[in-house]
């Protein structure tokens, strides 16, 4: 009798040592997420469960259409940089993202999601003055417009 109580202790115990040890390791979240832990949800709750999720995650990105343009007229061929802050989580600091495209022959560049807030947008093109400045984003789509310069004259 005594035998069957410190193996019952000894079970007990160990079930509790595991359950601690996956809570601080971050296992249920991670299981949570999956929706292993959920078995008794319904195909229909799930699928909304999911667009919800995605919406969420739209509601922090953006699109952004850039339209570059010089005397009035598309420049094409031009090296545009986006230039971001990503979130570094917990104990990482953010660090700036940095994205590289060319103008097509409209003179426009289709960026994909990035993260609302600031972000800094520089176009370098031959025979055009160079840009760069700090735009605050925050709607879901949003088209740029820059007019580029001529270089200064040179004596």
């Amino acid at each position: 009798m005594q035998v069957e109580r410190q193996v019952g202790r000894i079970v007990c115990g160990g079930m509790v040592l595991c359950s601690l040890a996956m809570i601080l390791l971050g296992v249920w979240p991670a299981l949570a997420q999956t929706g292993i832990t959920d078995r008794t949800a319904s195909p229909e709750k799930s699928g909304a469960q999911d667009k919800k999720e995605t919406k969420s995650a739209d509601a922090t990105t953006t699109k952004l259409r850039i339209v570059v343009t010089g005397n009035d007229k598309p420049v094409s061929n031009a090296s545009v940089y986006v230039k971001y802050n990503e979130p570094g989580g917990l104990f990482h600091r953010e660090k700036l993202a940095e994205m590289n495209f060319k103008t097509n022959l409209d003179g426009s560049v289709k960026v994909p999601e990035i993260p609302r807030g600031k972000i800094l947008i520089q176009v370098i093109a031959k025979g055009w003055h160079t840009y760069g400045k700090w735009y605050e984003v925050e709607t879901e789509s949003e088209t740029i417009q820059i007019k580029l310069e001529p270089p200064p004259r040179w004596y």
